[in-house]
């Protein structure tokens, strides 16, 4: 016999929907999972990712000040001339590792789904 999902609280779905926006508001948007996962290959330096990720240099600086604000990439300035920067991901970011591998499950199932239906 299959087992009743458990019921929430109305204390419970808020703080659950409280949760969901922290995370949406750290991660959220358009740009910053993109980020995150071309940063998952190593560290870049900032004209690398905007070409990469096809942003342009204004909203890339304000996506990785952001996502440096919250801990998840750290910012390097090179000693080079012309100066560079180079980006990485902090260890704090692979804490996020079970989420984008859930996304990107889903994405693939939800994509297949869609794909199905235009048939």
């Amino acid at each position: 016999m299959a087992k009743e999902p458990k019921k929430l609280s109305d204390a419970s779905c808020k703080q659950a929907g409280l949760a969901i926006q922290d995370t949406l508001y750290v991660v959220g948007g358009k740009w910053k999972l993109v980020l995150i996962s071309i940063l998952r290959d190593g560290k870049k330096k900032f004209n690398e990712l905007s070409r990469e990720a096809g942003i342009s240099p204004r909203i890339l600086s304000k996506e990785l000040q952001e996502l440096e604000t919250n801990g998840l990439v750290s910012r390097k300035v090179c000693n080079t001339k012309p100066i560079t920067v180079e980006y990485e991901l902090t260890a704090y970011s692979k804490t996020l590792t079970e989420v984008i591998l859930a996304m990107h499950k889903w994405g693939v199932a939800h994509r297949k789904r869609v794909l199905r239906k235009s048939e």
